[in-house]
């Protein structure tokens, strides 16, 4: 009984968190839009440069040791790397198309974790799980709207971004199940990614205004959150169980644009919203009902 009660818990969560990290993206995506005509490469390194920084911070607050066990390098390694790239490509995308169309490409990852979940966890995902994810993509279509453009070059590699960005946080759960602490996750990926990226930025570097470089950094600093929180995310619950929660980034998003862009959505844009909080609310309670169950046979 405890240890059902210890999931739930943690599967609370595990929502709590990637709700947060959907927030802290969104902004993020905001502000790197904002920067402006600034190169790709040149913004990675600066959102995860602030990353490093704070995630060392926060390394040295825990007492947690800069140490990780044998077993876990390869799977940190193949989590930096897809990590690095994933990102990488989303701004290039965020750069090369509309916010929306690149969003709902960026939204393909909590789809690309359950499938990549099956090959590195060895979970297997229920029908809600899956179902959840397809009704909440469908949402997300409603809301952004996909132009005729997204059959492109830039698309492509926005969808790679989602494939990456998935596989990246299915990465990260194993590392989190194998007791690996979320500030040495984060302070390991933000540094392979600065350490990989910064040569290529060292050689076509191009001059900021002090506009682009405060939206760049209130873009690492929400990076840091997004970040943070979709590392508790994933450490907490299973991609499989909390993934269809990261569709709310989309509505932070509209949220963000309204407000400060006046963009007002439109009927579309509205049924899509419902869609994706009603499948929320759906599986969240259908996911309660299964885990309180076995109450009724004790």
């Amino acid at each position: 009984m405890q240890d059902k009660n210890n999931l739930t818990k943690s599967y609370s969560k595990g929502i709590a968190a990637i709700v947060i990290s959907a927030f802290g993206f969104a902004t993020m995506a905001f502000f790197v839009k904002q920067a402006g005509d600034v190169p790709v490469l040149q913004k990675a390194v600066f959102r995860n440069l602030i990353t490093m920084i704070v995630s060392f911070l926060l390394l040295l607050r825990s007492r947690e040791k800069f140490y990780l066990a044998p077993k876990n390098r390869w799977t940190m390694f193949w989590r930096c790397t897809f990590g690095t790239i994933g990102f990488v490509a989303n701004f290039w995308a965020i750069q090369n198309l509309y916010l929306g169309d690149a969003s709902i490409l960026q939204k393909m990852s909590p789809f690309f974790a359950i499938l990549m979940s099956v090959i590195w966890l060895h979970e297997k995902p229920n029908k809600i799980a899956v179902l959840s994810i397809f009704v909440a993509l469908l949402g997300a279509v409603f809301v952004v709207k996909p132009s005729a453009g997204l059959v492109s070059l830039p698309a492509m590699v926005g969808l790679f971004g989602g494939f990456c960005a998935g596989s990246a946080y299915t990465l990260v759960r194993k590392l989190g199940v194998g007791g690996v602490p979320g500030p040495l996750i984060i302070f390991s990926f933000s540094l392979f990614s600065v350490l990989a990226i910064s040569p290529a930025v060292v050689c076509n570097y191009q001059p900021m205004t002090w506009p682009q470089t405060a939206n760049l950094l209130l873009a690492g600093f929400c990076a840091v959150i997004g970040q943070v929180f979709v590392t508790k995310a994933y450490t907490y619950a299973p991609a499989k169980e909390i993934s269809v929660f990261d569709y709310s980034q989309v509505i932070f998003a509209a949220l963000l644009g309204f407000i400060f862009l006046q963009e007002i959505p439109d009927t579309y844009s509205l049924i899509g919203y419902v869609i994706i909080i009603l499948t929320a609310v759906l599986k969240c309670y259908w996911e309660g009902k299964i885990a309180q169950s076995p109450k009724k046979s004790v």
